[in-house]
């Protein structure tokens, strides 16, 4: 069996620049972290690292709904997983001071590992996320930072939404965190889950208003988990169907820039 163009690409072009890219800007992250404590050059580490894996693989991102979110505060943003260049389409593309949440078990890989350690992101026990992941939310809103979640959990093989977990709603309820759903559309067909290839293409983030948590008690957090999957389930099947959004005189930007 002859195998595809984008394999080879993928696999003698691609795989090679992105382990530099990754290198590179991973050790100036790690570097920055000794003066900069609050992670503000090492964020920019993160953008530039997801610009140029864009830009290398000829993925081109637009954005809509970018002024329904204000940029005077921190936001859990909460996105639907379709494929594993979801985290540099989001890095490049959402205009804020973002941190994952990651397993504790990422800290010991070496260079992103590090990155995600030294930088502030939240490395998380899932058996035991408590009140650790808490304290780690409060610094994060003290520094101004947001926090970008997948809370399917996993990557979508069909791009249907999957269920949402609950935790990381309730996390945003218990630190008054306005959350922010995100709808991520195309991106599968650049690389999708257990595929070694990755192809170009055009994907759209659809941000939408954010959700308020204050006066919402811990009981509301299922609810809450729902009301963000019903908006960006639905928006993926109107865009499936064809149906723009009304974005009055905004028009959509590219938004892949460092």
């Amino acid at each position: 069996m002859t195998l595809p163009f984008h394999w080879w690409r993928t696999v003698f072009w691609l795989i090679p620049a992105i382990t530099i890219y990754t290198v590179a800007l991973g050790a100036v992250s790690l570097i920055s972290s000794l003066f900069d404590r609050r992670g503000h050059t090492a964020h920019w580490c993160a953008r530039t690292w997801s610009w140029l894996i864009l830009a290398t693989t000829g993925v081109q991102v637009h954005v809509t709904g970018a002024k329904r979110v204000p940029s005077d505060c921190a936001y859990v943003f909460v996105s639907n997983h379709q494929s594993i260049y979801d985290i540099p389409i989001l890095f490049a593309t959402l205009p804020f001071q973002l941190r994952i949440i990651a397993k504790a078990s990422l800290g010991a890989f070496p260079v992103l590992g590090w990155h995600l350690r030294y930088t502030g992101h939240l490395l998380v026990n899932r058996g035991r996320p408590g009140a650790a992941a808490l304290n780690l939310v409060a610094r994060l809103i003290e520094r101004g930072h947001s926090l970008l979640v997948f809370p399917e959990g996993t990557r979508s093989i069909s791009g249907q939404v999957g269920r949402f977990r609950g935790g990381v709603f309730l996390m945003a309820v218990e630190a008054d965190l306005p959350v922010v759903p995100v709808a991520v559309i195309g991106s599968r067909h650049v690389m999708l889950k257990g595929r070694l290839m990755t192809c170009p293409g055009e994907v759209e983030v659809v941000m939408h208003k954010p959700i308020s948590t204050l006066n919402l008690s811990p009981e509301d957090a299922r609810a809450l988990a729902g009301r963000a999957h019903g908006v960006i389930r639905t928006t993926l099947e109107q865009r499936e169907r064809g149906v723009s959004e009304a974005e009055g005189s905004q028009q959509p930007t590219s938004a892949v820039t460092p």
